[in-house]
């Protein structure tokens, strides 16, 4: 029985409204009468000192606390007990008690002499996975820790696999790196059953999926959609009303010039469940990656994005604008963009640098002025995905580009 706790059991309790008697009031107690108030139980506290910790549960209604010695009949109506005094000769008299009423007690202070032990746990939505490693609660909380991380990353096979509700999640799959995606974001095309996916989202993350995941390309190269968005809003809804988990990857951020927001509305107006995770926008990460600040102390304070895709721009109100130019979209556009806004005021000198493919191996960096950048660019045969960067603070970049994620130092 002494080495049980090898070969024990593992269990799940719903502890919700039913009591649990926690006899201790130090740090370890705390702890777990903190857990134990998460997991809803009815708590009852029994020590003659108590740590504030306690006494904070307490005086917000949380947990009921007697100052006072344990006594065998506090266990009457527990369903669930646990000892940390810090003293053996106390835990043992509360383990004998617990013994007597056939409740399982866990100790704090030896795991040989407990009936029931407190895993280390990781959680993630609704995973829990709980580690108990022979009795040595360093190498417990050491695999948790890494099975969390890989969790955190969506590195372990997440996705659920009974029938479930239908949701959407419109993910900013970040500037181009696929390092540089959210941990949210990772954890959802973990558990996705389709992806729609972008032609400048982290395309390297599609390799990752189970081969049954649908994956849909939306693509969105300049002037060839291969879907439009009205067709991408249909599938969004219609495979979340199938009861399954849609993300819609993207690149960049899924609200700057992303188009999410007509998305979330297409989505709700279903009654379709959505979730928006923010991503890395290109506007501001693809320049901190060639070594470029969009503001800078004593250069300037603001910076403004601007689409060069949609529409006719008001180059009047662009170039009257203090601070950073940041264009995306904008290649195609480079000379109409650099003669407009030196015809309305912005210096011929002023700096001007193109970063293409930023955040990946290909990145690559064209650094001129608002007069020599078109002749620049297209000798060097520029082409998109790429931001166009006007302002002083391209002066002011950081020698050669940043070392990327994943890249070799």
């Amino acid at each position: 029985m002494r080495n049980s706790r090898l070969s024990g059991y593992p269990l799940l309790l719903d502890t919700s409204g039913r009591r649990v008697v926690v006899v201790g009031g130090g740090p370890v107690a705390a702890r777990r009468v903190q857990s134990l108030v998460d997991a809803g139980a009815d708590v009852y506290v029994v020590t003659p000192f108590a740590c504030e910790d306690i006494w904070t549960l307490a005086t917000a209604g949380r947990v009921t606390l007697q100052l006072r010695e344990f006594e065998p009949a506090d266990l009457d109506e527990a369903w669930l007990v646990h000892s940390a005094t810090g003293e053996s000769s106390v835990d043992q008299v509360v383990a004998d008690a617990a013994d007597e009423r056939r409740l399982w007690c866990a100790r704090a202070d030896d795991a040989d002499a407990s009936s029931a032990w407190v895993p280390a746990v990781a959680r993630l939505g609704d995973v829990v996975v709980a580690v108990n490693a022979g009795g040595d609660p360093r190498r417990a909380q050491r695999l948790r820790n890494s099975i969390s991380e890989q969790l955190t990353l969506g590195k372990l096979p997440f996705r659920r696999r009974r029938k479930h509700a239908g949701h959407v999640a419109l993910v900013g799959g970040g500037p181009g790196d696929p390092g540089l995606i959210t941990a949210r974001g990772r954890v959802l095309l973990a558990e996705a059953d389709v992806v729609i996916v972008d032609r400048l989202a982290p395309r390297a993350l599609l390799a990752e999926l189970d081969d049954d995941v649908e994956v849909i390309d939306a693509g969105k190269a300049p002037h060839a959609h291969t879907l439009t968005q009205d067709e991408i809003n249909r599938l969004m809804v219609e495979r979340a009303k199938r009861g399954q988990r849609v993300v819609r990857l993207k690149g960049g951020d899924p609200f700057v010039l992303g188009r999410g927001a007509e998305e979330v509305v297409a989505c709700r107006a279903s009654g379709v469940d959505v979730e928006v995770v923010p991503g890395v926008t290109s506007a501001i990460a693809v320049p901190a990656a060639a070594g470029i600040p969009v503001t800078q102390r004593g250069v300037t304070s603001r910076f403004t994005v601007v689409s060069g895709h949609d529409g006719p721009l008001d180059f009047s109100s662009i170039a009257a604008l203090d601070g950073t130019l940041l264009f995306l979209m904008g290649v195609s556009r480079l000379p109409e963009i650099a003669s407009e806004l030196i015809e309305n005021g912005r210096p011929s000198s002023e700096p001007v640098a193109i970063i293409e493919r930023g955040t990946t191996p290909e990145q690559r960096v064209t650094v001129g002025t608002l007069e020599s950048i078109v002749v620049l660019a297209r000798d060097r045969e520029v082409t998109s995905p790429a931001v166009i960067v006007v302002g002083d603070v391209v002066s002011a970049r950081l020698g050669d580009d940043p070392p990327r994620p994943g890249s070799a130092p």
